[in-house]
């Protein structure tokens, strides 16, 4: 323990000062958007021996790469549409993930495929389900899958009903925490030398003629606005995409079609189950997911016409996904039994006269000007193939005498700054200054989410041994996650700590209101907030979920986008 180091890859203050004046500078690659495909491509570049700048308005996966329904999957769905090259291209980094980038961030997870009929549907779906196993590669990563007999479908999955299994199929696909993912992959950019800065928002573009040579950023932790010179600028800002192309003054926008999808937590002990649930709707794909202590419900794919900042879930969602989840489950599930929710924005290309859920996940890069680098559409699973692929578009910018000259991507090559195995872990660190403060679970979860960083909420623990105990209201997270999410990841205020570095929000059941006040003490200790300010960060994200949670109880989507946009994040909110 005592040669750790605790400074690659920290995202703290002296780092964003830091990363400002290598942003004022100059770099040959500016990605706009911290989501996991813009922090996927500042890792690529950096690691083809570019520099890297990352502005990311809000805070890091704070748009739709923290409101997943957390699979790293091939999609079964596409396979029925014909997509078989998307399915092998997801399945080949869906084992990437699980063997060598992010073994503790992705975890095997086992999903029950109930049937109906009796005759037709087995051989249909197992037909599907063997050449999934077939695109996953001669020595796949997971499992291959297996018949149940409707005996023992009911004994693997309970709370299914009866009568309505005829039997099942069982396949694997992965698990991952989204939100961390990210995070983890902005650690490594900056490990490998990329300047990334949250709170920042590209308020125009740079021109030179018909080329983009750079944005005009606002610090909005300062008002400062700073003019960042690029050598080429990639726009990675999901459902933004077509208005930050419009702000850079491109004549035709790409147009983005963006998709709502919601999601219910519910207790875990609500359905009785050991495994994983997926079954077709009459619109969409129903999940039932375990998810730590919780189950996760979803999902819909509805067009979204509003802001795009604050999707809601309304009371039309809510009762939607909890009678399609009872048109299946004995588990009689309410709106009493649902303690958390999420919505996000699927990025799609439009694609005229296709509904949502037939738009293709695959992604689109384009070059619409000199120097400007679009990408948009795709699936979390392909966020790495996405960003070598726009990296690669960049070549006419940054060498354009010789666009074969840049290296070429070793992205596929380079785990995560936190990649293990997380039991080989926990076995090296047996005994270390700090392990005695924590109890055995306590050590498997954070192994797991932390993976080969753990040693930096360790030196905390050994330091501040009242650090290791559960915060009041915490579904399980401990101090000392609180204080390190503000020390080394960046987190600036307190809904980026219960929304997206922890599970607080998700898990805790009155949505982390119980928890905030004492998040914002522990985060003020190291940001320097004094009682002001935290009481400011306090108020707010109790705004913020009174916001939400009126907006659940709407009717409709304009309703509720009413309601919850009237509470803004402030590092978007213009004056």
């Amino acid at each position: 323990m005592a040669d750790v180091d605790t400074t690659r890859g920290r995202l703290d203050a002296a780092y964003r000062l830091t990363s400002w004046e290598r942003l004022r500078a100059g770099v040959d690659v500016l990605v706009v958007g911290g989501g996991v495909t813009g922090c996927g491509i500042a890792l690529d570049a950096a690691l083809r021996g570019l520099s890297v700048g990352l502005v990311e308005q809000r805070d890091l996966a704070a748009g739709t790469s923290s409101r997943s329904t957390k699979l790293v999957h091939g999609g079964l769905r596409y396979l029925e549409q014909f997509n078989v090259g998307l399915v092998r291209e997801a399945l080949r980094e869906r084992a990437l993930l699980l063997d060598r980038l992010a073994p503790h961030l992705v975890s095997p997870v086992p999903l029950l495929y109930p049937l109906a009929h009796r005759v037709w549907e087995r051989p249909y779906v197992g037909a599907g389900l063997a050449l999934y196993d077939t695109l996953g590669g001669l020595t796949p990563s997971v499992p291959r899958h297996s018949h149940f007999t409707k005996a023992a479908a009911l004994r693997a999955f309970p709370a299914l009903q009866a009568d309505k299994v005829a039997g099942a199929l069982r396949f694997h696909d992965a698990q991952v925490d989204d939100a961390r993912h990210t995070l983890e992959l902005a650690r490594t950019a900056a490990a490998e030398g990329a300047a990334i800065v949250t709170a920042a928002r590209v308020d125009g573009f740079a021109r030179d003629g018909d080329s983009v040579v750079g944005a005009f950023v606002q610090d909005r932790a300062t008002g400062d606005v700073h003019e960042v010179r690029a050598r080429v600028v990639v726009n990675a800002t999901g459902v933004w995409a077509g208005r930050t192309e419009a702000l850079a003054g491109v004549a035709h926008p790409i147009r983005m079609r963006p998709s709502k999808g919601v999601h219910l937590v519910v207790a875990r002990d609500r359905i009785d189950a050991q495994l994983g649930l997926i079954t077709k709707t009459a619109t969409s794909v129903l999940f039932v997911l375990p998810w730590g202590r919780s189950w996760i419900i979803g999902t819909t794919d509805t067009e979204w016409h509003h802001g795009l900042d604050h999707p809601s879930a309304t009371h039309a969602d809510v009762a939607y996904l909890l009678e399609q989840a009872n048109s299946v489950l004995t588990s009689s599930l309410t709106e009493a039994d649902v303690i958390g929710v999420y919505a996000g924005l699927r990025p799609l290309v439009d694609t005229e006269g296709l509904p949502a859920s037939e738009i293709s996940r695959e992604h689109t890069v384009r070059r619409p000007l000199p120097g400007l680098v679009t990408i948009a559409g795709g699936k979390y699973t392909t966020y790495r193939v996405m960003a070598e692929d726009a990296v690669d578009a960049c070549a006419p910018d940054l060498s354009p005498d010789d666009p074969a000259s840049l290296p070429p991507s070793r992205s596929a090559e380079v785990p995560l700054i936190g990649a293990c195995e997380p039991e080989e872990l926990l076995a090296e660190l047996a005994g270390s200054p700090g392990t005695e403060n924590l109890s055995e679970a306590d050590l498997s979860r954070l192994a797991h989410r932390y993976g080969r960083l753990l040693p930096e909420l360790l030196l905390h623990a050994d330091d501040e041994p009242e650090l290791a105990r559960e915060i009041p209201g915490g579904a399980g997270t401990l101090a000392v996650e609180v204080v390190h999410a503000a020390s080394h990841e960046g987190a600036l205020h307190v809904d980026d700590v219960l929304t997206r570095r922890t599970r607080l929000y998700l898990e805790a059941g009155d949505r982390g209101l119980q928890a905030a006040p004492h998040v914002a003490r522990l985060m003020g200790e190291v940001l320097g907030w004094d009682e002001a300010a935290e009481a400011a960060e306090v108020d707010r994200y109790r705004r913020r979920v009174e916001a939400e949670l009126a907006a659940q109880s709407a009717p409709d989507d304009d309703a509720a986008a009413t309601i919850r946009e009237q509470v803004a994040d402030p590092r978007v909110a213009r004056a």
